[in-house]
């Protein structure tokens, strides 16, 4: 099994910028795919980044230029760094990962954005 533990939420002012961690531990062999997920109140759960174990990315459209995903396979730490932030990104982000066909979600971090 794989444990995911998010950090780095908090409160910021809009246009400023933060960046969200997530340590994964457990066996954390052979997980190819990772990502961030984030919900608001109100509305469902939606994709934000993915990595790849090639760093291969993709980005929703509302959050393209403005956030970078990325890993650090040495520290088992992904990362997603987060500027120009708009209230409209205020939410619950997740931790993601898929190994051996089975899902891993952490247990959320909140990103409030004041105008």
């Amino acid at each position: 099994q794989v444990q995911l533990v998010e950090s780095g939420g908090g409160l910021v002012q809009a246009g400023g910028s933060l960046r969200l961690s997530c340590a994964a531990s457990g066996i954390i062999v052979s997980i190819n795919y990772m990502g961030w997920y984030r919900q608001a109140p109100g509305k469902q759960r939606e994709l934000v980044a993915t990595i790849t174990s090639g760093d291969s990315t993709n980005y929703a459209d509302s959050v393209k230029g403005r956030f970078t995903i990325a890993r650090d396979n040495a520290k088992n730490t992904m990362y997603l760094q987060m500027n120009n932030l708009k209230p409209e990104d205020t939410a619950v982000y997740y931790c993601y990962c898929r190994r051996t066909n089975r899902d891993y979600w952490g247990q959320g971090t909140q990103v409030t954005v004041s105008s």
